[in-house]
């Protein structure tokens, strides 16, 4: 997750790496605001976990450490007042991932791995201990219309105080970040087999060395969306995609400049998983001279919105997937 950052299969996901496909096969769309003043608030919003008729939404709003996972309900077209998730709240808890057919949710949280225990701490390769701020991965089943109790996944996933960012795949396996060897941040990938996880192996997507963040797994696993900086430690991250190809990945693609505006992170699908939801700092562009009537609706939705907070955006991605198919 950007804010901590900020700061086979098995065989399948040790592909070489490949270099990124520089030229843009499609035109990206322009990314519109999700629920503006509901959703998308004047705090900081990320990680977008959709039911599967997409009427029930679970995301986090944060200022770390400060951090809380929220649920919101769509009634008819709006979207209800988000709530504190009844498995949320105590600890910081965030990064929601829906599984496919709805039937649990993994997240990241601080709570101590045992009752009773003490907030998780961040503990660097370098024996820096970030107080409070580590994360394990826990689990918590949907139970009727509410949710059962969180449950940590085994050590074989939680190998690192640092583990964030979920995502699950149609056969339970989940992907997810946790630092690598040079204690930046890579991808990893948990089969699920006979009701537990094998031990996790590195997603290898492009420039090894690049720290790569956030992952968004199509459920039958042929794509996923993901941000990195393959431009070096100075440049910001871009949103990728890159397709399933053969026992492997396919080049990264860029997203494009569209998307890819102040450094945009935390990749979720929507429920028809053609749809990405991101989040990202970007604001409406304001133009002047301008109308005391457009400078009331400009200071409204400043107000609900509109501040450079972290808010969440969507955007298509049938133009990459149907120029995939059509090749």
């Amino acid at each position: 997750m950007k804010h901590v950052v900020g700061t086979l299969l098995v065989s399948v996901l040790f592909c070489g790496a490949t270099p990124l496909a520089h030229a843009q096969a499609v035109s990206s769309p322009t990314p519109e605001i999700f629920a503006p003043g509901v959703i998308s608030g004047p705090a900081n919003e990320d990680s977008t976990a959709f039911s599967p008729d997409g009427r029930t939404v679970l995301f986090d709003r944060i200022n770390w450490p400060n951090a809380v996972i929220l649920e919101s309900h769509k009634v008819g077209d709006t979207w209800s007042t988000p709530q504190i998730a009844s498995f949320s709240g105590q600890w910081l808890d965030h990064d929601p991932a829906m599984a496919p057919d709805g039937s649990f949710l993994v997240f990241s949280s601080n709570r101590p791995d045992v009752e009773g225990g003490k907030p998780l701490d961040a503990v660097m390769a370098n024996g820096k201990v970030q107080r409070g701020s580590g994360g394990h991965l826990w689990r918590v089943d949907r139970k009727g219309d509410g949710w059962g109790t969180p449950v940590r996944l085994p050590d074989t996933v939680n190998q690192s105080t640092r583990t964030y960012a979920p995502s699950v795949a149609a056969d339970g396996s989940v992907y997810f970040q946790k630092p690598g060897e040079d204690d930046d941040f890579r991808l990893y990938r948990a089969q699920y087999r006979d009701g537990t996880y094998l031990p996790p192996v590195p997603v290898s997507l492009g420039n090894p060395s690049a720290h790569k963040l956030d992952p968004a797994i199509a459920p039958d696993e042929s794509f996923i969306v993901f941000d990195a900086n393959f431009a070096g430690k100075d440049g910001p991250d871009h949103l990728y995609i890159a397709f399933r190809q053969g026992e492997g990945w396919g080049e990264p693609i860029d997203l494009g400049d569209k998307i890819n505006i102040n450094g945009p992170w935390g990749a979720h699908l929507g429920p028809d998983h053609r749809t990405l939801y991101f989040s990202s700092t970007r604001s409406t562009r304001v133009s002047y001279p301008r109308t005391r009537e457009q400078a009331e609706r400009d200071l409204a939705r400043m107000q609900s919105w509109d501040n450079a907070s972290e808010n969440i955006w969507s955007v298509s991605l049938a133009p990459w997937l149907d120029a995939k198919h059509q090749r």
